[in-house]
């Protein structure tokens, strides 16, 4: 049996439509048990689990579109992504939303990391997210491009022998000119 992340919803909490209507409280007991998540579809508890995340990044009562917002969101929809694949290993449909939307998560976790670092590190306190760094720009090493490096390093190496005995020559003459001005030197002294 997989675990859920809808397990820590408790059954007595009504569906999210319900959840403040005042006459509710007043209901028989097998009316309340229907509109609770005891009899509730996965749809509508992953409805109350995705209010519960929101609810936990969300800067006012009346944001619903900030990027921590839309990050909780899609940290809802990837974990029912991932239980519905460990069920269901072929479902190739699934499987491409699901990377879609981690590449989606990515991009605004990154950029939150970029505007307001305090912020993005609360997000992924809150909403248990484990956010790496890419990688460093790497490139697919191919036998063209290792042929391509080693002639030029060729090229360098040739270029730098070349420019040797030049460099040796400007050493030298520097070195008289430092010889020069210390003669005149000791011969202003003395």
């Amino acid at each position: 049996d997989i675990p859920s992340h809808l397990d820590d919803l408790p059954p007595t909490m009504l569906k999210k439509d319900y959840a403040n209507v005042p006459i509710v409280n007043s209901v028989d007991d097998v009316v309340r048990r229907l509109l609770s998540l005891e009899m509730a579809s996965q749809k509508e508890k992953m409805k109350v689990k995705t209010q519960q995340l929101v609810e936990k990044v969300r800067r006012s009562p009346s944001d619903n579109g900030s990027s921590e917002v839309q990050v909780a969101i899609l940290t809802a929809k990837i974990r029912t992504y991932e239980e519905h694949l460990q069920k269901h290993p072929k479902d190739k449909t699934n499987r491409r939303h699901m990377l879609m939307d981690i590449d989606r998560r990515k991009k605004l976790l990154s950029y939150l990391r970029r505007v307001r670092y305090d912020t993005f590190e609360n997000t992924c306190k809150q909403l248990n997210i484990q956010y790496t760094l890419p990688p460093a720009y790497s490139r697919r090493i191919t036998k063209r491009w290792r042929v391509k490096k080693a002639f030029c390093l060729k090229v360098f190496q040739e270029v730098q022998k070349m420019k040797a005995g030049e460099r040796l020559k400007q050493r030298s003459e520097r070195q008289a000119r430092v010889r020069a001005a210390e003669q005149k030197e000791a011969q202003g002294e003395g």
